[in-house]
């Protein structure tokens, strides 16, 4: 979807950065400035300007810290009946500059122009972003761990957890194409946003036998620097621990063979769930076409698209991707509590309980979606399906993956 993501200092309304995506022309200064009137006049007028709606657009605006104005400028998503995703995606877009900038830094700006090339660090995971429906993860949306379930895990969780204490950490993770195999305690006790910015991150990252980078954990450490080092044991394979000033780079690097040799060819099973996700001998209904599922308690989510091998169904995964990243924002907050939470809900106002099932039909596909208790799952069918059946195919495949411990999320 096209769009743009505008940066401003506060007060004084200094253009800083415009991000944007898709086909779409730069945005003239007036426009900016306009832009930033509207809000500025509002908070005049003490009024508090959060969006509008026009014909073809949505814009939406917030104020972080007293320091910068966000402003996202989006096409009009159908999918969308409230603007918690915008909303979402300026709070994502300021903490990634925490993440890499440093809050201190960012919230007292002295020098524009210096602010502006060095703030540049960040552009690469707002971008990330911006491009939503290209992503093949859902932990932008969802602020849940995207991972990759296998029966090897509980094995990688002591190779990780030795790892992890011989570099003086608590906080560890390993990564099977981007998705999280597991990961120590302390690691999934960040919070939603430090977890989803990590987990963009270190996916957006080049490939690389090892590296370290200086990062501030928003909500845990925004002011204090740490380093994340990220260590490559297989292609698309990458272990990865927050440190402090010790150890060095090089001397985790000695300590890799020693660790991980013997872990290789359970990684090397790992790998080869990808990209379905989960083992392939795992038998799923056949009607089912791709599926989210959501754990809002541990913060884990499980998704697939490519449930089959066949080459003609590997060609449609964007497509039904798109569809399932459509019909969550379609059903979240308007069905749904986006918390997991029975006493907040967040549906319509005429809603007098809480909603646990819904259903589209349309004449391509079907979708279905089931809460139960802090779970979570969107399924998307073939339209062959039948209308009735749908619920119980959808719970089946939800006790799969939470009856089952081998596969527990």
């Amino acid at each position: 979807m096209a769009g743009y993501l505008i940066c401003l200092t506060s007060g004084s309304g200094i253009p800083v950065f415009t991000r944007s995506v898709g086909n779409v022309k730069p945005l003239p200064f007036p426009v900016i400035g306009s832009l930033n009137a509207v809000h500025m006049f509002a908070a005049n007028q003490n009024a508090c300007l959060k969006s509008t709606t026009t014909e073809d657009a949505k814009i939406v605006w917030e104020e972080f810290n007293d320091s910068v104005d966000l402003i996202s400028v989006q096409g009009k998503d159908t999918a969308t009946k409230d603007d918690v995703s915008s909303a979402q995606l300026l709070r994502h877009a300021f903490h990634a500059m925490v993440l890499l900038y440093g809050l201190d830094d960012l919230t007292n700006i002295k020098n524009v122009e210096r602010f502006k090339r060095e703030i540049k660090i960040s552009y690469q995971l707002v971008d990330s972003l911006l491009l939503q429906a290209s992503l093949p993860l859902f932990v932008d949306l969802t602020e849940a761990v995207d991972v990759i379930v296998a029966p090897e895990a509980p094995v990688m969780q002591n190779f990780l957890e030795a790892f992890a204490e011989a570099a003086g950490s608590p906080y560890g993770c390993l990564l099977v194409h981007g998705r999280m195999l597991v990961a120590t305690h302390k690691w999934w006790e960040l919070s939603p946003t430090a977890l989803t910015l990590l987990q963009l991150l270190i996916f957006n990252f080049l490939p690389c036998s090892s590296r370290d980078v200086p990062i501030y954990i928003p909500h845990l450490s925004p002011s204090v620097p740490h380093r994340l080092l990220t260590f490559e044991l297989l292609p698309q394979v990458q272990v990865c621990v927050i440190c402090g000033p010790k150890p060095s780079l090089t001397e985790l690097e000695r300590e890799i063979g020693r660790f991980w040799v013997p872990a290789i060819e359970s990684l090397r099973a790992v790998r080869q769930t990808h990209p379905r996700n989960f083992p392939w001998s795992l038998d799923i209904d056949n009607s089912v076409l791709g599926f989210l599922l959501i754990n809002r308690k541990t913060k884990q989510c499980l998704s697939s698209v490519s449930l089959t091998k066949d080459k003609e169904e590997q060609a449609r995964v964007e497509k039904r991707r798109s569809v399932l990243r459509s019909f969550y924002k379609h059903v979240m907050g308007a069905y749904f509590t986006r918390e997991g939470k029975e006493d907040q809900a967040e549906g319509p106002s005429e809603f007098t309980h809480q909603a646990t099932d819904t259903y589209i039909v349309c004449p391509g596909y079907k979708c279905y979606a089931h809460a139960i208790s802090s779970y979570h799952i969107f399924v998307l069918f073939s339209s062959k399906i039948p209308t009735f059946s749908m619920r119980s195919v959808t719970q089946k495949l939800l006790n799969v993956f939470t009856k089952d411990k081998t596969f527990h999320i």
